[in-house]
């Protein structure tokens, strides 16, 4: 089994965007001891507890304090960008670190509208404009000169050997179509949606077709994960992730997370009490042992030997000892 990090560079209670960010570099120095397989950065805006709207920019810090592990984004929201600028921040990523770089795309917004009409205001949010960002994309990474087209004329910087892993996300059927169209790897977003997962992949695995990039097909599953010494610790930290996504998903998203002293005594709604159990489809918390043979299961079901791992905690100590326990649980330095 190999186990990737997605790091959504949370801010929590009490701490800071500055905070956060030093935090990231720790993790992936340490991600890079244990055995993590890779590293991903996620891309969000006008959320004020997530310390990270650009990703590429905070891959080039990180890769320059580790020595195996790859870096790559969790995902770049294409739709936001333009498909030149994606493909040179990515090559010159690639160029710094040689097959150490993935790039993962996703069709989200990452935020709300507004703010991605105005991060690009060619941004019609229509789904066929994805598909040619997507094979632009592809064209300027792969050298494409094809007469007639844009590939002909521009051509993306640095001209380097190597080409960044392409990567598409998905928490839906149609992007897995998608991604064996194109010939990408696919990460199924399973803490998005915990429904559909294993047959999404299925169909991309039965629909790939191999690219220049990707021969055969790839696929991870993510998902949120806590892992603690402690029984109490995990209740606790259950407990606290269960307030906070029903927060979001009334559209506080800016609400900082609580402390367990503040929502242990919470009398939910039987409305209230399906959603948490709704929710928890999106996550596994538990001791070592528990998560490891829930993450084993979770991967078969999915027919996938890697796992992106997500995790939130009340303390940074916390949520360094959760990656840090999965590590041993699995042994991931022997793999």
């Amino acid at each position: 089994m190999k186990l990737s990090v997605l790091d959504q560079t949370p801010i929590r209670r009490g701490s800071n965007a500055v905070e956060a960010l030093q935090e990231s570099v720790k993790l992936a120095r340490l991600a890079d001891e244990w055995g993590y397989t890779r590293y991903w950065i996620s891309e969000h805006h006008n959320f004020l507890t997530l310390a990270a709207a650009a990703p590429e920019v905070l891959i080039a810090r990180l890769a320059a304090e580790t020595k195996r592990i790859r870096f790559g984004s969790g995902g770049i929201m294409l739709p936001n960008h333009s498909a030149l600028k994606v493909a040179e921040n990515f090559r010159l990523l690639e160029a710094l670190y040689p097959n150490r770089i993935d790039l993962g795309i996703g069709r989200a917004p990452g935020g709300d509208r507004l703010t991605a009409s105005i991060l690009n205001p060619a941004n019609g949010f229509n789904p066929s404009d994805y598909i040619r960002q997507i094979d632009e994309l592809k064209g300027y990474l792969e050298d494409k000169s094809t007469p007639g087209t844009i590939h002909e004329k521009v051509r993306a910087i640095p001209r380097i050997e190597t080409i960044p892993q392409l990567w598409m996300l998905t928490s839906s059927g149609e992007s897995a179509y998608i991604a064996a169209h194109f010939g990408l790897a696919l990460s199924y977003a399973k803490f998005i949606n915990p429904n559909g997962g294993p047959e999404a992949i299925e169909a991309y695995r039965k629909q790939f077709k191999p690219s220049a990039t990707l021969a055969q097909p790839q696929a991870s599953v993510g998902v949120f994960v806590f892992c603690a010494d402690s029984r109490v610790k995990v209740d606790e930290m259950q407990a606290v992730m269960d307030y906070r996504m029903l927060s979001i998903e009334r559209g506080r998203v800016d609400d900082e997370a609580p402390s367990y002293e503040s929502v242990k005594n919470n009398v939910y709604s039987p409305e209230e009490k399906a959603r948490i159990q709704y929710n928890r489809a999106r996550m596994i918390f538990g001791t070592p042992d528990e998560v490891k043979a829930r993450l084993t299961l979770l991967a078969a079901s999915f027919d996938v030997d890697e796992i992106v791992v997500a995790t939130f905690a009340d303390t940074e100590a916390d949520r360094l000892r959760s990656y840090q326990l999965l590590a041993q649980a699995f042994d991931l330095k022997t793999v």
